[in-house]
């Protein structure tokens, strides 16, 4: 079976330009400038079409032992109808000191969710993807 989400080939400044709230846009530019520090990397639209996209930072190979493999992003964010999402590929569950700082979000398995910027601590943002991008490099080294 093949990984759904890969690199698109759209271009990361139009699918922020798409973003029609300007509040929502510019919390996801300054995700984006974030998350380019934070890894050095160039992002890539992954998915399937612009709206619907994710914007990755880095990827990494993974195989399973049920012999499916692929390729995903290591770090990354999508504007979403209801909410920002921020993607870490570890996983949240090793991040409840983290959450409990953060602010107002609510999270899933590998995906944050926050309204806007200002509901959360951005140093404990910043904290939370460092940490994730680092725990990826450890198991998938770069």
């Amino acid at each position: 079976m093949a990984n759904k989400t890969v690199p698109t080939g759209l271009k990361v400044e139009d699918y922020l330009n798409q973003i029609e709230d300007s509040q929502r846009q510019a919390d996801c530019r300054h995700i984006h400038d974030m998350m380019f520090e934070i890894s050095g990397e160039s992002p890539k639209i992954w998915g399937s079409k612009l709206s619907s996209g994710i914007v990755g930072f880095g990827e990494y190979h993974y195989k399973y032992d049920s012999g499916r493999e692929g390729d995903a992003l290591r770090l990354g964010f999508a504007n979403r109808a209801q909410s920002i999402s921020i993607y870490i590929m570890p996983g949240y569950q090793d991040f409840s000191d983290q959450l409990a700082r953060l602010g107002k979000h609510k999270i899933g398995k590998a995906c944050l969710y926050i309204k806007r910027l200002s509901d959360v601590d951005e140093d404990v943002l910043r904290e939370i993807m460092v940490e994730g991008l680092r725990q990826m490099d450890e198991k998938y080294p770069r």
